[in-house]
């Protein structure tokens, strides 16, 4: 990944970066990462995460 910074405005280019890891899902992985979560929390949470995504599935064949 690659961002440009023009004109001095390391501002403009620091929220652009950031906003490419959120689409990325970095930031997501980095928190998943911080701590240790036990197997059952693993399995709830993808549960969880298969659940939502069928919702979105559905919800955009309607």
């Amino acid at each position: 990944m690659k961002i440009m910074v023009r004109n001095n405005d390391v501002d403009k280019a620091l929220k652009i970066l950031k906003r490419s890891l959120q689409k990325g899902g970095l930031y997501r992985e980095l928190q998943r990462h911080a701590y240790y979560e036990k197997p059952s929390e693993v399995r709830k949470r993808q549960v969880k995460e298969a659940r939502k995504k069928m919702r979105r599935a559905m919800k955009l064949n309607k």
